[in-house]
């Protein structure tokens, strides 16, 4: 068992650019793709990995140093340290029974393939420390209610859940993903997306004003504004105002205006090597699946980066920092400085995926998000604390506290993390789980809506042009 955990660890710990682009490979070569275009398509997609990673680092040193200045201006202390999603990675992953994880969302993904009960096959498989992070939350905080033994079994149930519901939003994302990127057969099966489910019924409210329900993605803006809605322009714009709100002097405030102009025009291109990389994949396991199985598409659930080329969602990232810091000092009981979850994609991708792209919805949403993000850090911050010191995964100096600004689907994993807290007389952890199922119960409806509308007038197009 411990050579096992060993070999698992060690192949994951290999890291999304590489680990994720060889499950890619293997995929291709299954689905009878010859070796030289799957290995191609394979390494473009590690490019592609490493280029998106490299420009959020980018972005995180330009703009997470402004945004640690306008908050060490405030003169206001936290007191617990935000280290960002690569700290909790590595704490999960930490965890003794991490290992056991990998063959769990492999057998899940597996069965409900074979029992038609999702379409998608998750290559993301380096992102299965979301659900050991859930899974060692859960044992904490059960444990002294249940003992050891059963919290474990509840931690791998709930984990299973979790899985299980990914692939199931994968399903019901593909049609609105594919319409928004251009790319084909491709989903995304991370959960951040479970976020969406809490923006929905805000969404609603808001596609009732006028004035938020005019199309604003950035095509619009073009033709509304012109050079000003620009990804150099805009980028270039957030980043004066940013060093000018930080106090920068002339000089900085000039260079983070075009560091942030240069961010903003690299995303699209990167995001291109994805759409180079997934098309022949895809395309070659949509075929497979045909002539295996009569008129069943399979869809390839990866990590967010695929959208990183989205201008609506750069910009609504960076509009979001003000905001956050903001909600850092006015939010009650919130203890968390934000600072390496600055950069918060969990917030703003799921209201990417509920407004279509709008981008002031998307700026609006992401205000009333940002105390969800603060709370649940807040709250997983001794249990996150005490995981890291027992195992010596990261050094924390005695007294301290840690946790994260921008946990994936804080809702999600606070509910059903903290579920059993209603025998102790908090029930805001239930609140939220009925909160969230309602709103990813009536979310998915709307999706599968469309893209049943989608598959009619697709059908009726081809009768159409057969007559």
């Amino acid at each position: 068992m411990d050579f096992l955990g060993v070999v698992i660890n060690y192949i994951l710990n290999l890291g999304a650019p590489v680990f994720v682009p060889f499950i890619m490979l293997l995929a291709g070569l299954v689905v009878r793709m010859k070796f030289r275009d799957a290995a191609s398509a394979a390494i473009t997609l590690g490019v592609a990995f490493v280029g998106m990673s490299m420009l959020i680092g980018f972005m995180v040193e330009a703009i997470g140093a402004a945004a640690q200045t306008m908050m060490n201006r405030t003169g206001l202390e936290l007191s617990i340290v935000d280290g960002g999603w690569t700290t909790m990675a590595n704490i999960s992953w930490a965890w003794p029974y991490a290992f056991a994880m990998f063959p769990l969302q492999v057998g899940v993904n597996i069965v409900m393939l074979m029992l038609n009960k999702t379409n998608t096959f998750n290559a993301d498989l380096w992102n299965v420390w979301g659900k050991i992070f859930t899974a060692f939350i859960v044992v904490s905080v059960t444990t002294p209610l249940f003992g050891p033994a059963w919290s474990l079994a509840l931690a791998f149930l709930i984990a299973a859940f979790q899985i299980i519901v990914e692939l199931n939003a994968g399903d019901i994302h593909q049609h609105r993903i594919e319409k928004l990127t251009g790319i084909p057969g491709v989903t995304c099966t991370h959960r951040m997306v479970f976020f969406g489910a809490i923006y929905y019924p805000f969404d609603l409210l808001l596609r009732k004003i006028p004035a938020c329900n005019k199309p604003m993605d950035a095509t619009a803006l073009r033709a509304r504004i012109g050079v000003f809605a620009e990804n150099h322009i805009i980028g270039f714009i957030l980043g004066i105002l940013f060093g000018i709100i930080a106090g920068y002097s002339v000089a900085k405030t000039l260079m983070l205006g075009v560091q942030a102009a240069t961010a903003l025009v690299l995303f699209p291109m990167i995001s291109k090597l994805f759409m180079q990389a997934l098309s022949p994949i895809s395309e070659a396991i949509s075929d497979y699946m045909n002539k295996k199985f009569s008129g069943r598409k399979l869809f390839v659930g990866i990590d967010w980066p695929f959208m990183g080329g989205a201008s609506e969602i750069w910009f609504a990232i960076i509009v979001a920092i003000p905001f956050t810091l903001i909600w850092a000092l006015i939010l009650p009981g919130n203890k968390i400085l934000p600072f390496a979850g600055i950069i918060n994609i969990s917030l703003i991708v799921p209201a990417y995926l509920v407004t279509r792209g709008n981008t002031l919805r998307m700026v609006i949403l992401s205000i009333i998000g940002v105390p969800f993000f603060l709370f649940v850090g807040t709250q997983f911050a001794p249990m996150i604390t005490e995981l890291g010191q027992a195992t010596r995964a990261i050094t924390i100096p005695a007294g301290q506290l840690i946790s994260n600004s921008s946990i994936d689907a804080p809702v999600f994993t606070y509910a059903f993390s903290f579920l059993f807290k209603f025998l102790e007389g908090n029930f805001i952890p239930l609140i939220f789980a009925i909160w969230w199922g309602c709103g990813y119960f009536f979310y998915s409806r709307e999706l599968r809506r469309e893209s049943r509308l989608a598959q009619q007038e697709a059908g009726h197009a081809e009768e159409v042009q057969q007559a």
